[in-house]
């Protein structure tokens, strides 16, 4: 038999990376700085701005703003993102600042997609800082913080298990959460962080509700002996097993829910659109009226009054 031969496939086209600023930071006039939006007075009273003043006064700019020019204005640019930092800059007396230019005029990545410091990175910051001889003074000076919160920020992090700290690490988990968790053994840490995580929960109340639950001998401490205690471990047990098979039941909810929901809509709408033919609305209404009743109500629908496996099932007793 002849070799058949294999015809190659032509190479897809790639397209360059485009970078999003420029390499080098342009010294701009603060004056020649244009918001994208007014800040309203009162933000000058706010922990953040004072924290973002005292830093600035301090350590300098440590982040420069993100600025893109504006057509036509040569030397003018828009402000992106850093409105709080120009703000400080013009409180302090500063006339230029060194600023990133943006390629493109894009505020919603800065708004929505910027990662901001976990309570885990900040501890790492603030260890590896005064690991190096900077004070907590001088820490709480910059960052416009007392030094007790300092210190306290310093010690986060002890007696939470390496796996728990590396499950939290890019959440944005409170700081309280930790120190209910130091009171768990490593084992009980993990798997109330992996509770929280799974349940898109990461509060206070739920990590106070995880440590009651916690049975004694997966504490630190244990807890004393309680004799008219009304809940009993093996109470506590069950419920945990409960929370962890509706944990389960959850997330298989949501992997279907949203295909579930697009086909109902599909369903809806063609439905909507058959009943709109009188000649179809009159043969269903003489040869199967039971059929005609379901599918109006179903057309007629606003929102889904029902769950999805209770809509579904209807749908297929009547389709």
């Amino acid at each position: 038999m002849p070799e058949k031969s294999l015809e190659t496939a032509a190479p897809q086209a790639t397209h360059p990376l485009k970078n999003a600023f420029l390499d080098e930071c342009v010294r701009v006039k603060v004056a020649n700085i244009l918001p994208l939006k007014i800040s309203r007075s009162a933000v000058k009273e706010s922990l953040k701005y004072q924290q973002i003043l005292a830093s600035i006064q301090d350590v300098g700019l440590v982040e420069p703003p993100a600025v893109t020019p504006v057509p036509g204005r040569a030397g003018h640019y828009f402000l992106v993102d850093g409105h709080l930092r120009i703000e400080a800059l013009k409180d302090l007396g500063e006339l230029e600042v060194d600023c990133l230019v943006a390629t493109d005029d894009d505020t919603y990545s800065y708004n929505k997609r910027i990662n901001r410091l976990s309570a885990v990175q900040s501890n790492k910051m603030i260890v590896r800082a005064m690991e190096r001889g900077v004070s907590a003074e001088r820490l709480g000076k910059a960052l416009g913080l007392a030094p007790e919160t300092i210190k306290q920020k310093f010690r986060l992090l002890n007696g939470i298990c390496a796996e728990a700290i590396s499950l939290l690490g890019d959440t944005d988990c409170p700081a309280n959460v930790f120190h209910l968790l130091r009171q768990m053994k490593p084992l009980r840490q993990i798997e109330a962080a992996e509770l929280m995580i799974g349940n898109k929960n990461l509060s206070v109340l739920l990590a106070k509700a995880l440590l009651a639950a916690t049975p004694s001998d997966q504490l630190v401490v244990p807890r004393a002996p309680q004799p008219d205690q009304q809940i009993s471990a093996e109470s506590i047990a069950r419920l945990e097993r409960e929370l962890a098979a509706l944990q389960m039941q959850i997330k298989t909810v949501e992997e279907g829910y949203g295909p579930d929901v697009l086909h109902l809509t599909v369903i809806k709408g063609y439905l909507a659109k058959l009943l709109a033919n009188a000649a179809v609305v009159r043969w269903l209404a003489r040869h199967q009226p039971e059929y005609l009743k379901e599918f109006q109500s179903i057309a007629e629908l606003k929102e889904l009054p029902w769950g999805i496996d209770e809509l579904s099932s209807a749908l297929k007793e009547h389709v």
